[in-house]
């Protein structure tokens, strides 16, 4: 039986440990791997926009977590759970002290930026009364402009929206109740679980070469991308499992 998201594991644990590791290496590759099935393996001619791009990885994305989704409830048993509360807990998906388990986090992650926080609301407050054509508009109006233009950004729905709610999905919601209900030590799935996240964006270094950039910058780029990525992985693995919440790793490693 699946042990939710915060719990120790079962003993036995209820997968073998290599099972559980091979399970989340699969994730991890077939992630990165479906985001080049269009073109690979469909055959389809590449993307005539920006937006056709990402509305194709945007599909993509939502295929690969989907299944990564059935394949851990599928390892873990989840349908043999009778109570749904139980089965969406074992994602990290539950109801029972959410306030504190997602305000406080939010918080003190907050603190980190609070310096960029307060430089953007000054020059948000300098700039409200007139337009960037220097004519005269409200602070509400401004508002209301920069949300509209945000809600038809592409690239504002991939980096806040679907990349942040599938990576959280695959790489914490169903490797780290895996990796625990594979007999894993909890300080152990904090430090060792981020490097399946990090080592899917190694494919960054053949886009980048693609795009012209020599090989040791792109190395450069890629390898202080894959190092803060293992930081802020160790931060959310600790609040996943500390508060058994997915919400919270993916508000405190991505929206904030």
């Amino acid at each position: 039986m699946a042990a939710p998201a915060g719990s120790h594991p079962a003993s036995p644990p209820a997968i073998p440990g290599k099972a559980a590791v091979a399970a989340c290496a699969a994730m991890a590759v077939s992630y990165v791997a479906v985001l080049y099935a269009p073109t690979l393996l469909l055959r389809l001619p590449p993307a005539t926009s920006l937006r056709a791009f990402f509305h194709r990885r945007f599909v993509c994305a939502a295929v690969s977590s989907a299944a990564s989704v059935l394949a851990t409830a599928a390892l873990l048993g989840v349908w043999n759970l009778s109570d749904s509360s139980m089965a969406l807990a074992v994602f990290g998906i539950r109801s029972d002290h959410l306030l504190e388990a997602v305000v406080i986090p939010l918080l003190l992650t907050s603190l980190v930026y609070a310096g960029s926080f307060i430089a953007r609301l000054w020059a948000m407050s300098s700039s409200c009364g007139t337009d960037d054509d220097g004519v005269g508009v409200s602070c509400t109006d401004k508002l209301a402009r920069w949300m509209q233009t945000s809600l038809q950004d592409v690239m504002v729905w991939r980096n806040y929206v679907v990349a942040p709610f599938t990576e959280e999905l695959v790489f914490r919601a169903c490797m780290i109740p895996l990796l625990l209900c594979g007999g894993f030590k909890m300080y152990n799935i904090i430090f060792l679980s981020p490097i399946f996240f990090s080592l899917a964006h190694l494919n960054h270094l053949f886009e980048l070469h693609q795009q012209g950039c020599n090989f040791m910058r792109s190395l450069l780029i890629v390898g202080v991308q894959l190092g803060y990525t293992v930081i802020f992985g160790w931060y959310a693995a600790f609040l996943f499992i500390r508060t058994g919440e997915s919400c919270v790793s993916y508000c405190c490693s991505h929206i904030v």
